[in-house]
């Protein structure tokens, strides 16, 4: 489910329409040509999936120039990264941000001055700003229940698609369930490791959905990126799990991990648990800033899969220390507003709906 960019438009569902369009040079102009033109192209020009890249105006120098530069120099909070990995105050928090257009594609180039971070009703100084592609550690969730015998040869070419996305810093684990979660390869950097240990799996059981994210989360302790995800793929709700959807949902909100799911569902759901099941993964993403895609057709799991791990790998980083410093343990609701360049169509924003505060 996204929310709205706060743009002054209201939300539409258009649909997905891959293409793309660079915007080189310093006229703004040649972007909203480009816009105008891909937007009239037919949808059958093909599987291409390029972002929509915004290219930002240079800096003006002013006269208090240095003087900035030493106060940033002196907290690395104050660093604004494009591109090197960095290193934040453990009190600095920190969110990930991804901006798309109605066309579902991923929008590049935008700079700190578009984006505003409310913690609660009060706006919050962006410290940090960047938008490099970190090494991610990151779990696939592979459902291999009964009922996904017609679908899972799909499904794992899915993965092996979204793992081409992947980077040489960044580390895997897997874990498949039926009756209950397993971890099938513990983490590593070997793709192929991951890929082959997908391959024996034999779809059969019931679904323990529930158990299987909290093995996630729970696996995630022993990530060495600070950037870490989860990708769910699921063709139905629960119906075999210990743990419950309330004790699911509060650690999801408690653990800085980035959820998305992929879900083949059915057309007309029966079971109740398969009923459910859309709204179960939709909240369980929506909350740390992930989303929740539907697949009506297995054939298309391949590029919803890519394009999740091209999402992963361009979003915005917005870093700031709470004005509340009371360390009572609350959920603290974040919102972020996105101030696009003038002229750009209706943008899309998604984000971590909010953090618990330390407690002491």
């Amino acid at each position: 489910m996204s929310r709205d960019a706060w743009c002054g438009c209201g939300s539409t569902r258009s649909p997905r329409l891959p293409g793309s369009f660079a915007v080189r040079g310093k006229l703004f102009a040649r972007l909203m040509i480009g816009l105008t033109l891909l937007l009239s192209l037919p949808v059958c020009l093909g599987a291409q999936d390029v972002k929509v890249h915004i290219e930002p105006p240079a800096p003006k120098p002013t006269p208090d120039a240095t003087s900035k530069a030493t106060e940033a120099d002196s907290d690395p909070g104050l660093k604004f990264n494009h591109g090197k990995p960095f290193q934040v105050p453990v009190d600095l928090v920190l969110v990930n941000v991804t901006v798309t257009d109605d066309w579902n594609r991923i929008v590049t180039g935008l700079d700190k001055e578009n984006f505003t971070v409310m913690e609660g009703n009060k706006a919050q100084e962006v410290r940090h700003f960047s938008n490099e592609d970190a090494p991610i550690s990151l779990g696939v969730i592979f459902d291999m229940s009964g009922s996904m015998s017609d679908k899972v040869a799909k499904a794992r070419a899915a993965v092996i698609e979204f793992f081409k996305t992947a980077n040489p810093q960044d580390e895997f684990f897997m874990i498949t369930f039926n009756n209950r979660p397993e971890l099938r390869a513990d983490f590593t950097k070997s793709i192929e490791d991951v890929q082959g240990k997908l391959v024996y799996t034999v779809p059969e059981g019931s679904t323990a959905l529930l158990d299987a994210i909290y093995m996630g989360i729970n696996k995630m302790k022993d990530a060495h990126n600070a950037k870490k995800a989860l990708l769910i793929i699921s063709d139905g709700g629960d119906n075999h799990s210990r743990y419950t959807e309330s004790e699911i949902k509060s650690m999801v909100k408690e653990a800085d991990v980035q959820i998305y799911a992929i879900g083949i569902f059915d057309q007309a759901p029966v079971q109740p648990e398969e009923i459910a099941g859309p709204a179960l993964l939709t909240e369980v993403t929506e909350v740390t800033g992930g989303r929740m895609f539907t697949v009506n057709n297995p054939s298309e799991l391949s590029d919803i899969a890519t394009k999740i791990g091209i999402e992963l790998r361009n979003q915005y980083v917005l870093g700031y220390r709470p004005t509340n410093r009371n360390k009572d343990g609350h959920w603290r609701k974040i919102k972020v507003k996105l101030l696009p360049p003038k002229g750009l169509p209706h943008l899309n924003v998604y984000f971590k709906t909010g953090y618990y505060a330390p407690s002491q």
